[in-house]
């Protein structure tokens, strides 16, 4: 039984009179008669984040992580409704440290909170637990979805991949990173980036895109099998930061290193595919948005994720992604 196994057979059928649930198959919603895009995350202590995290940065890693569904959407984000079940006897010091950086970055991305609730567990044992429901606007184009692509569309993805899983993996000291690499990469697992002007950019001109959160792998599968195709990824296209470039390079085998990197979660970039006429104007909105992307491969028959090296031969990808109930 698999996360994803009880989302499609126990919770999906639930949806059957919402089509702007799409069975459950994409990260957000469409309220099509209230013209809003909503997402909904949850984030668990010792889970998402670790429990000694700074908790400025565990509010603004929930906000981040929902704005990036929204951007992948192309969606406009307006505000959120929040929920909190907090450890018992938590000090108030700690929730005003994280309402500290809730409102950081509410005014950093321009949103509001629209309410929610707040209660404690009955032992101090009990895991902070963390709730949130964004929405916002769709763009003029309408919403990108995650089912929309189509035989020969080129793969694509912002940023760079594996940097979160690094950073997660230097705070848990598992690999040793320089100092420089060590505060870079840990950054990004802690204050994720949601791509927000790219995704508004990509209206109209991607097919489909969902935001890389189980992992690049994980997650190209839910994009291809969303349109009843495979993802074709080539490894040397990956795009890695500087951090992650000398951590490969550092690995005795090189595709085994790159297939862990892809095999990463909380990257919070955006995948999404194009049709190869579009790639001029992809390029215009990655400029246009201030956004590197990359093109890594294309969608073809059949169904899964092909990783693939320099000789067009399948690379073994021994952990695809996350999935809370494995």
């Amino acid at each position: 039984m698999s996360e994803f196994d009880i989302i499609r057979d126990i919770f999906a059928p639930l949806t059957a009179s919402a089509p702007g649930a799409f069975d459950l198959i994409d990260d957000a919603a469409l309220l099509e008669q209230q013209n809003l895009v909503v997402t909904k995350d949850l984030m668990v202590a010792g889970v998402h984040f670790l429990p000694k995290d700074p908790l400025d940065l565990v509010a603004q890693k929930l906000i981040r992580a929902n704005l990036s569904d929204l951007a992948a959407k192309g969606a406009k984000p307006i505000g959120y409704f929040l929920g909190c079940v907090w450890p018992k006897a938590v000090a108030r010091d700690s929730i005003v440290q994280f309402a500290r950086g809730l409102g950081e970055d509410q005014g950093r991305y321009k949103i509001s909170l629209y309410g929610g609730d707040t209660t404690m567990h009955s032992t101090k044992t009990g895991p902070l637990t963390l709730s949130a429901t964004f929405f916002g606007t769709p763009p003029r184009q309408g919403m990108t979805s995650r089912s929309g692509a189509s035989l020969g569309d080129d793969l694509y993805v912002s940023g760079t991949i594996g940097d979160a899983g690094l950073g997660l993996a230097a705070l848990r000291k598992e690999f040793k990173f320089t100092t420089v690499d060590k505060a870079s990469l840990s950054g990004r697992y802690h204050l994720p980036e949601p791509r927000l002007s790219l995704g508004a950019a990509l209206a109209g001109l991607a097919t489909a895109a969902i935001d890389v959160s189980d992992g690049l792998i994980a997650d190209a599968g839910h994009l291809a099998h969303a349109s009843g195709l495979r993802a074709e990824i080539e490894a040397v296209a990956i795009p890695r930061s500087a951090g992650a470039a000398s951590w490969v390079a550092a690995q005795d085998h090189r595709w085994r290193a790159l297939a862990k990197l892809v095999g990463f979660g909380d990257d919070y970039e955006i995948l999404f595919a194009a049709p190869p006429s579009m790639r001029r104007s992809i390029t215009v909105a990655s400029k246009a948005s201030r956004t590197e992307v990359s093109r890594i491969g294309t969608l073809s028959r059949g169904d899964g994720v092909l990783f693939l090296d320099e000789a067009g031969n399948p690379i073994p990808v021994e952990n695809v992604g996350y999935d809370h109930f494995s």
